[in-house]
């Protein structure tokens, strides 16, 4: 579920100040598990712009970019979250649409596959009705954590909220998706969606 060891980002990050092709090594790390994140809450079409806006944020502001508090990865997540955030309709109609009417047929390209089996084919029904029900900061720190496999520290970190906070949104998450899935654990699909998202990693 986590990106393969990257240590030398932040170094990276730190000599594209005065070489800024050396920022390439930290897109070339990273560009697969954004795009997977940013295509499996938006779909593939709304992910190409997200994401291509998620690094060149973090390059222009490359120069703001704290080791200290976080790694790499939550930072992009970071960025990429916030840039989903302007496009809360897209997700939602996206996360309603699966409610009611379940998976859309795939094209049958490898690259497609992979998309829709972290999208479409990963979110069962009532999932997705039950996701699309959560406020917005509740549904990313769900999400944080359930589909880029982000820790509390690091979810705290990429949305710039207090550890304690992202304990309490995802338990309010948790509660709100068991109600509306009744006895299911309302993780349980969740991981399995993580899982399947790794497999084609």
């Amino acid at each position: 579920m986590t990106a393969p060891p990257w240590p030398d980002a932040s170094t990276e990050i730190r000599r594209s100040h005065d070489e800024p092709e050396r920022f390439a090594a930290v897109f070339d790390a990273h560009f697969s598990e954004i795009h997977r994140y940013v295509a499996s809450r938006l779909g593939p079409s709304a992910a190409e712009d997200v994401v291509a806006d998620t690094f060149l944020t973090a390059f222009r502001n490359r120069s703001r970019y704290d080791a200290s508090r976080g790694g790499v990865r939550p930072w992009l997540y970071g960025i990429a979250t916030n840039l989903i955030s302007r496009q809360r309709r897209v997700e939602l109609r996206a996360l309603r649409a699966m409610g009611r009417q379940g998976p859309e047929p795939h094209a049958e390209g490898p690259e497609n596959r992979v998309v829709s089996d972290v999208t479409a084919q990963g979110l069962k029904p009532a999932l997705a009705a039950a996701i699309a029900s959560l406020n917005d900061g509740d549904r990313d720190v769900l999400l944080l954590v359930a589909l880029a496999g982000l820790t509390h520290e690091e979810v705290a970190a990429s949305l710039g909220i207090p550890y304690g906070t992202v304990g309490s949104r995802l338990n309010r998450a948790r509660k709100k998706v068991r109600a509306v899935l009744g006895d299911t654990n309302p993780m349980n699909d969740l991981t399995d969606f993580s899982r399947k998202k790794d497999q084609h990693g």
